[in-house]
């Protein structure tokens, strides 16, 4: 079962797509109209305008976000930036693409990054702290903050999970001097595939724009030169049927939202409080996106016992989100990491099971639950099938 903005797709999302198919106009870059804006254009507006972000550039997949952020940012060999070990295999990737080291920190209870430990990494060649809000919850952002101003680095959001969730009152994503969302099939919205970056600052977004276009720097308005340094870049782009769809996901990620911050909070109310169960820690509730409800237990065998009567599994199996299941690591190659170097992180996941709201997806741990159209019969048969395994396993 995909995303939960995959349930939303509808008659906006058509209308969108025939205007594009009617007008052929495929690309970015309406070179007859100079005075009409593309589907690209209007979706980088209207997330600025949502999110009350800087400038905003879309791409074609969360991955090419990541990359555009790290190029406007100017992250290059030599750096170390700063990532959980819990994370997506891109938010590593991306950083070593650019010559830079990934430096993996542990994650705390939230299960997001554990500020004291970032800390505790942070050396003179250490250029950019990267806040993943891993299952779609808040990052610690005001601590992160904090330790990114004082020791004068970079703090970059990898939100590609958490679309549309806050911290404080600020979306997630737009925080930070940037941030990188994705839209592909399993996020809260989606377009089948694309992404977006969004910046602080414009010299950083013109730097980021050039990359993803070949060096060419941003033509906001479809007409005169463009300033920016002189560059060479990739095609990131994002195409205007991805756009066109994107638009009106967007419109409908709040909508999205209330559905799968309605459920979890039914889910929550009908689960059993049992003892040595607790509920992951979230550093702001509200704006949790409750993709997942995730659930930590005293033990790596009890939590096995619970995943197994579920038929699902513990989030330390979680394919190549967990950096212990990541064989770019393990290898040969000059950035290594094998089971057992964040000794944390391995104990919280294994110890941790996750029930799908929204998102259910066997490789993210969440192979059990329910959608955002599920009825309260469905949540109720839910709750109560976790219920039982827990029981079971304890009785175990």
């Amino acid at each position: 079962m995909p995303g939960p903005g995959f349930e939303f797709l509808g008659d906006e999302e058509r209308r969108n797509i025939d205007q594009v198919l009617e007008n052929w106009s495929l690309t970015r870059y309406l070179f007859d109209d100079p005075e009409k804006h593309s589907f690209v254009r209007r979706l980088e507006r209207d997330l600025e305008a949502l999110f009350r972000s800087g400038p905003s550039i879309a791409v074609n997949s969360g991955t090419s976000a990541l990359a555009t952020v790290l190029a406007g940012l100017g992250i290059g060999p030599g750096d170390e930036v700063i990532v959980p070990g819990y994370t997506y295999v891109a938010s590593i990737g991306s950083i070593g693409h650019f010559g830079a080291t990934p430096v993996l920190a542990e994650v705390d209870e939230s299960l997001t990054l554990d500020p004291e430990d970032v800390e505790r990494r942070i050396t003179p060649r250490t250029r950019a702290v990267m806040a993943v809000h891993m299952l779609g919850a808040p990052c610690d952002m005001a601590r992160l903050q904090e330790i990114a101003d004082r020791h004068g680095i970079l703090l970059i959001e990898d939100a590609a999970q958490a679309c549309g969730g806050s911290y404080r009152g600020s979306r997630l994503g737009t925080i930070g001097d940037a941030g990188a969302y994705s839209f592909n099939p399993f996020k809260v919205i989606t377009c089948g595939e694309g992404g977006m970056a969004v910046f602080r600052d414009r010299t950083a977004y013109a730097r980021g724009f050039a990359y993803q276009d070949q060096g060419w720097p941003p033509l906001r308005d479809n007409n005169g030169a463009g300033t920016g340094e002189a560059t060479f870049g990739l095609n990131l782009r994002m195409p205007e049927l991805s756009a066109a769809v994107a638009c009106a996901q967007l419109q409908r990620v709040d909508t999205v939202l209330a559905g799968t911050r309605g459920i979890r909070n039914r889910l929550v109310e009908l689960i059993e409080p049992q003892e040595g169960m607790r509920q992951r820690v979230l550093n702001d509730a509200e704006g949790d996106c409750a993709n997942v409800v995730v659930h930590t237990f005293d033990s790596a065998d009890r939590a096995r016992e619970v995943a197994a009567g579920l038929s699902t599994k513990p989030l330390v199996d979680s394919g190549r989100h967990y950096y212990g299941n990541m064989p770019q690591l393990s290898g040969n190659t000059s950035i290594r990491y094998a089971q057992g170097d964040l000794p944390r992180t391995d104990d919280l996941l294994s110890r941790s099971v996750a029930i799908s709201v929204g998102v259910s997806d066997a490789h993210l741990g969440s192979g059990f639950g329910v959608g955002v159209r599920s009825t309260e019969e469905d949540v109720a048969r839910a709750a109560e099938a976790f219920n039982s395994a827990v029981r079971s396993a304890v009785l175990a």
